[in-house]
């Protein structure tokens, strides 16, 4: 074996559409005459004073880079007609397997067997496909549910997840943070609950009927001939003329409120709504920064819910 034979079996194999009869020993042969090179030139390196210039080490490498290359081709090249061989055997038509190496005779045979089996599963798929048998009954006879039915454990887990709950007011979840802080702990002592502001009054009674519109039993009522002007009611007193005054925006603006002491904070952690002193409520969040009345920016301040910043 020489690197001439190489080149002239690479030569052939490119021209020829078929495979070109090789020895069965065939790459053996060329694994040997390859590393023979690579011998050769480490003893020449040996005996040279430096190997990196020396001649006969460089024109060694170059022959053994040069037979590497060439056979990769002549593989590369006759692994296509290989595989159109073995397509053509595994389809039941003839095939030339002549001339190959003892490598290449083991892959052939590989590929025959297996596009055989490929062939064969595919064509069971297909046939399972055009006869389709109905599910497998139960043990009492009854025919099973079909996959993916409702009731089924595939449907099931199909469904969406439920979103988890969330806090249904804005105090709830600060009761539930880290801080520890509630609104009830920075309202004051003295101040009403955010539940007494909001829904601890007893709604008003409904009035009571007028002689004049209601009857006595038996009689239908009688309509009153006054007209429903808006004079009376402009002319009566305001039942609740003890009630603070307020702005557009529903704040207190009585003269107690201004004279409230009042600091800056910046609020460290969750707090949710509470009803300071002044009978303002205020929603805190963390990073906010509100002006607050002293007695309830102390406590906040106390358990490091909050910072002053003036």
């Amino acid at each position: 074996m020489n690197l001439d034979e190489l080149r002239s079996v690479q030569s052939k194999e490119r021209q020829k559409d078929s495979l070109q009869n090789l020895r069965p020993s065939f790459y053996q042969e060329v694994g040997e005459y390859i590393a023979d090179l690579e011998d050769e030139r480490d003893r020449v390196a040996d005996q040279a004073d430096d190997p990196f210039s020396s001649p006969e080490v460089g024109r060694l490498t170059d022959e053994i880079e040069t037979a590497k290359d060439v056979v990769e081709a002549i593989y590369e090249r006759r692994m296509g007609k290989l595989v159109k061989q073995a397509s053509l055997a595994a389809a039941g038509m003839p095939a030339d397997d002549e001339g190959l190496t003892a490598e290449e005779a083991d892959l052939f045979d590989d590929l025959v067997e297996r596009i055989e089996s490929n062939k064969s599963r595919v064509l069971d798929v297909l046939e399972g496909a055009d006869g389709a048998q109905p599910a497998d009954p139960d043990p009492d006879g009854s025919p099973g549910p079909a996959p993916g039915a409702p009731g089924t454990d595939a449907a099931a887990d199909d469904a969406p997840p439920a979103p988890p709950e969330q806090p249904s007011t804005a105090t709830d979840a600060a009761a539930d943070g880290s801080s520890g802080v509630s609104p009830a702990d920075v309202m004051g002592g003295d101040g009403p609950s955010v539940d007494d502001a909001d829904g601890g009054a007893d709604p008003p009674a409904p009035p009571e009927p007028s002689g004049s519109q209601a009857g006595g039993p038996g009689e239908e009522p009688v309509p009153s001939t006054a007209p429903e002007s808006g004079l009376e009611s402009e002319s009566a007193p305001n039942a609740e003329s003890g009630a603070e005054e307020t702005d557009p925006d529903g704040t207190a603006t009585d003269s107690a409120a201004a004279d409230v002491e009042r600091t800056t904070v910046r609020i460290t952690s969750d707090i949710g709504e509470i009803l300071g002193v002044d009978d303002r409520e205020y929603t805190l969040t963390s990073d906010d920064v509100v002006t607050l009345p002293e007695q309830n920016a102390a406590p906040l301040v106390e358990r490091e819910a909050a910072e002053r910043l003036d």
